[in-house]
C-alpha cells in the first residue's frame, strides 16, 4: 500500500470516528433534554435553547474534524 492509500485510509477512519462520536454525543444530549423536559415541563424553552446551542457546537467540532481529515488526505498527493 502506498502513501496515498494510507492517507485515504486514515482519513476515512478519522472521519468515521468523528461522525460516530458526534452521533453519540447528540444522542446523549437529546436524551438528557427529553429527560429534563419530562421532569420539569415548565422549563421547555430554556432546555431547548441549551440543547440547540450544544448540538450546534458538537456539529461544528465534527465539521472541523472532517475538514482536517480531508486536508490530511489531500496532502499525501
Amino acid at each position: 500500500m502506498d502513501h496515498l492509500g494510507l492517507a485515504f485510509f486514515g482519513a476515512g477512519i478519522g472521519a468515521g470516528i468523528s461522525i460516530l462520536g458526534a452521533g453519540i454525543g447528540i444522542g446523549r444530549l437529546a436524551a438528557a433534554a427529553m429527560d429534563g423536559t419530562a421532569r420539569q415541563p415548565s422549563a421547555v424553552g430554556d432546555i431547548r435553547t441549551s440543547m440547540i446551542i450544544a448540538a450546534a457546537l458538537i456539529e461544528g467540532v465534527t465539521l472541523f474534524a472532517l475538514v482536517v481529515c480531508i486536508i490530511l488526505a489531500t496532502k499525501a498527493v
